[in-house]
């Protein structure tokens, strides 16, 4: 791999990231669905709480950044601010694709990570392999890889239409569920399966019931588009096709309801237009136990440290706001009050 060539790509897919016309939006299906607002909430605003739980730990707020930078030379200082941030705030924090780190190509980030983490060491964050990579790599490789991060998690993105269009890509997908499988069965940490702005079927979903798969972030269509971001990066039949596939996946909304219906045991994480804290609180009344930011963090950060920090308490004000306006306390009280009633609103 030309190292000038993937930074560069990756320094185009920040600028792309950040240009509405790459973004699908409308289309998460967030406005087909409407809180019931609480006239008479019978608690006082203080009593709300953010707190939750998930991958069977306490955690201070749902919320999370989504990873999404990662193998260019301003991706540390990037990478620095999220996470003093989100270590102030107790947000998670996905990395961005540890491809470098897995395939040992130069500049990995690794090492960077160590310094950001001395920094900030309470910091939840999230490793990120794509499944292409999986595919062909020991097991014992990935857990060397999450151990080196400090990991708390394992996110394994599936970006099957970013890779066809993507000049570079690399669209070898076959044996995908059983790495999977392989990969849960020896790893000493959670797994979850993420997909890049496409969600997930219930086709899919069903063929994941017997791996032990602890989390799903749904990343549905609504947000940024792979698939016309490497458009955008393309040219001839590519950059046609991509045109073609502009609103391709499946809604943030549905996916989260599919994977609440064919998965209930796993956690379901939402991601894929989620642009408020009220956008955040649908979705975990329609069962998400973490919600995530990605293209808004990115844009709050590059305005600067404290842009970001009034940006992050923003949405936890907003989330705290539908709670106390629905009558809720905390979000597993919104997830209990809505569980069972989706099919009033989903299907119609």
């Amino acid at each position: 791999m030309d190292t000038r060539q993937f930074e560069e790509r990756k320094r185009e897919h920040i600028r792309l990231a950040l240009d509405p016309a790459n973004q699908a939006s409308g289309q998460s299906g967030l406005d087909r669905f409407q809180l019931d607002h609480d006239s008479l909430p019978e608690l006082d605003f203080n009593e709300v709480s953010l707190q939750d739980v998930s991958l069977g730990r306490p955690i201070a707020t749902p919320f999370y950044v989504a990873g999404m930078t990662a193998g260019h030379p301003d991706a540390p200082k990037l990478n620095r601010e999220l996470a003093l941030a989100c270590a102030e705030r107790g947000w998670g924090m996905g990395v961005g694709s540890q491809r470098r780190d897995i395939e040992g190509l130069p500049g990995g980030n690794l090492d960077q990570w160590k310094l950001i983490r001395d920094e900030a060491p309470g910091i939840e964050l999230f490793a990120n392999l794509g499944l292409s990579q999986l595919i062909g790599v020991p097991v014992e490789a990935v857990r060397e890889l999450v151990e080196n991060l400090g990991g708390r998690a394992l996110a394994i993105h599936l970006n099957a239409l970013q890779e066809v269009m993507q000049p570079e890509g690399t669209p070898s997908f076959k044996g995908g569920v059983e790495a999977i499988r392989r990969l849960v069965e020896q790893m000493d940490v959670p797994v979850l399966l993420k997909e890049t702005g496409c969600g997930f079927s219930r086709r899919t979903l069903s063929r994941l019931k017997d791996i032990r798969i602890s989390a799903i972030d749904v990343s549905g269509l609504g947000g940024t588009h792979w698939g016309r971001i490497e458009g955008a990066r393309a040219t001839g039949i590519r950059q046609e096709a991509a045109r073609t596939f502009e609103n391709w996946g499946v809604s943030t909304l549905d996916s989260v309801v599919n994977t609440r219906e064919v998965l209930p045991s796993v956690e379901t994480w939402a991601s894929g237009g989620v642009r408020t804290g009220l956008d955040a609180a649908k979705l975990i009344a329609l069962g998400a136990r973490r919600v995530g930011f990605a293209r808004p963090a990115l844009e709050a950060a590059l305005e600067g440290p404290q842009s970001l920090r009034t940006w992050m308490e923003l949405r936890e004000y907003e989330l705290k706001v539908a709670l106390f306006c629905t009558g809720c306390r905390t979000p597993e009280e919104l997830r209990r009050r809505y569980d069972g009633a989706r099919e009033r609103f989903i299907r119609t």
